[in-house]
């Protein structure tokens, strides 16, 4: 079943023959519970993507629909709130807010919609992130590995329809890069969580299910690993 489709998307920045076409026409399927992998070079429009697909800028053209919602046909505030329900965002930077601790992190985006917390579930993936002895520390005393599994766990506190992860082992080195990518293996297969994860990295990209090139704003090869 299909958690995410984008039909026929395109952006473009400029117009006329100077428009940058930094997407063109890309259609794409997610399945629930796969963990797809974005790869491409610099440029080739994947970051662009991902902030579609998240919700966080506007096609020129084409439409994006998630667990059956159309991202168009939402205002601003809609679309606020549905992204804090139902996408998780994993970052290249962390972005973990440095005044909290882990477990404030953590539940931020609930207290932010005002939702119940759900602590079995927080402790469970506090625990497969292997952090309970440190739930009280701050961001600055932890390692670029141990931010990047709290900013994991605050994108899946709120158990939302998908996961998107924009380049997350882009600034580990490459040990820490596997235990967080093992890591996210584990909470799709755990929780049955669909992630789509963006990368440059041609082996990190192995570890998906399913792996989409683009380059030049379009796709240019869809494979499934075995």
């Amino acid at each position: 079943m299909s958690i995410l489709q984008a039909t026929n998307l395109k952006k473009y920045y400029g117009s006329g023959s100077s428009a940058v076409k930094a997407l063109n026409g890309v259609t794409l399927s997610v399945e629930k519970g796969s963990f797809t992998a974005i790869v491409g070079s610099s440029g080739s429009g994947k970051s662009t993507l991902l902030h579609l697909l998240g919700g966080l800028d506007t096609p020129t053209e084409g439409s994006i629909q998630i667990a059956g919602r159309s991202l168009k046909e939402m205002d601003d505030t809609e679309l606020t709130l549905f992204r804090r329900r139902q996408i998780g965002f994993v970052f290249q930077s962390f972005n973990l807010v440095p005044m909290l601790t882990v477990y404030e992190n953590i539940i931020l985006p609930l207290e932010l919609d005002g939702s119940k917390i759900d602590q079995d579930f927080i402790m469970e993936i506090v625990s497969m992130i292997g952090m309970k002895e440190k739930l009280s520390s701050m961001p600055n005393q932890l390692s670029g590995g141990e931010q990047q599994r709290v900013a994991i766990a605050r994108a899946l506190a709120a158990k939302p329809a998908i996961l998107l992860a924009d380049e997350p082992t882009g600034n580990l080195d490459s040990r820490t890069s596997q235990d967080v990518l093992g890591l996210l293996k584990g909470f799709g297969t755990r929780f049955g969580q669909t992630i789509l994860m963006i990368t440059h990295n041609e082996a990190i990209a192995q570890l998906a299910d399913t792996i989409i090139r683009i380059e030049d704003g379009k796709i240019v090869e869809s494979r499934w690993e075995s």
